[in-house]
């Protein structure tokens, strides 16, 4: 049984426009600054709380020459960001105060959210959250204050065709409940308080399949508190004949992979290590961190990874 979301990964285009909006509109830190372990030659960038709080990690692959990808069917599409209610009018005024284009104000499941795009027409919410005020570690920038700020993931939306599949899956094995459902929208929570326990399915039809690219996510990360917990979901998604991965050391967290009944890319990640783990708590995201067997490369791959500055 998982304890909820760790991590959402998404492809994004221009790298240091990513880095300007998330760290700057959104005001979300940059925990991580590294590249992606199977492509050293693009980034992997982490933005998050103020410590990388699981459940409130979003990262991405930029890649300056990506194609925009197009939402469908068998993707994870809509990302929501939990706000304490009482912070929800300033968000609705920075989205303004941004030039971000929004859709105004609406209402779901007795919850108000407003919905945008980033750069890359990604689909993202803000939603005010009840009981989120003391969660996470909120990080502050120069014009969001500690009250305002983004405490994580309030859930993240699936795509499916038919959701009752995935909906078995989440309930099975990912300790997740139904918790309401408003027309072709269901919902399921995983136990306990704070951020990134839900998760929403859309159910699509006949619509079409999606396609990866720039403003797609890429894949969805559950946690697993450590490596026997992580052990144990494995072999029984297994069990249940899912094609799910050996664990993969990510040096952050240690991760599995398979496609959900749907066609969406899940992954298991461990709570530990953590960011912390190759800097400290203070410069996390400053400076460039490679995987051991990159190394020795290092000077190859900083020439070749354009400036984020």
């Amino acid at each position: 049984m998982s304890t909820g979301i760790h991590h959402i990964t998404a492809v994004a285009s221009d790298p240091r426009r990513n880095v300007d909006f998330y760290t700057g509109a959104l005001g979300l830190r940059l925990v991580k600054k590294t590249v992606n372990f199977d492509d050293p030659s693009t980034y992997h960038l982490y933005y998050s709380d103020g410590s990388g709080s699981p459940g409130s990690v979003l990262t991405f692959f930029p890649h300056p020459d990506a194609r925009p990808g197009h939402h469908g069917a068998g993707q994870a599409v809509g990302i929501s960001f939990a706000v304490p209610p009482a912070a929800f009018d300033f968000w609705l005024e920075r989205l303004e105060k941004q030039g971000i284009a929004h859709d105004g104000q609406d209402e779901r499941f007795g919850e108000k959210f407003v919905s945008f795009d980033d750069p890359d027409e990604l689909k993202l919410e803000i939603v005010a959250a009840y009981g989120v005020e003391h969660a996470g570690a909120p990080w502050a920038t120069a014009d969001i204050s500690l009250a305002e700020a983004i405490r994580g993931f309030h859930s993240v939306t699936l795509w499916e065709r038919d959701y009752k599949a995935t909906a078995a899956l989440l309930t099975a094995h990912f300790g997740f409940a139904a918790d309401g459902a408003e027309e072709n929208r269901f919902r399921f929570r995983a136990p306990g308080g704070g951020v990134g326990r839900i998760v929403d399915i859309l159910n699509t039809g006949d619509l079409r399949s999606g396609a990866l690219g720039a403003g797609v996510n890429h894949h969805v990360a559950f946690r697993a508190r450590d490596d026997a917990h992580e052990e144990q979901m494995r072999e029984a998604l297994t069990a249940e004949g899912l094609n799910v991965t050996p664990i993969i050391d990510r040096n952050y967290f240690h991760s599995v992979y398979f496609r959900e009944p749907g066609g969406v890319l899940f992954e298991i990640a461990t709570d530990p290590p953590g960011f912390t783990v190759d800097e400290p708590l203070e410069t996390l995201g400053q400076a460039l961190k490679l995987p051991a067997q990159y190394e020795a490369r290092r000077a190859e791959i900083e020439k070749s990874l354009p400036s984020l500055s």
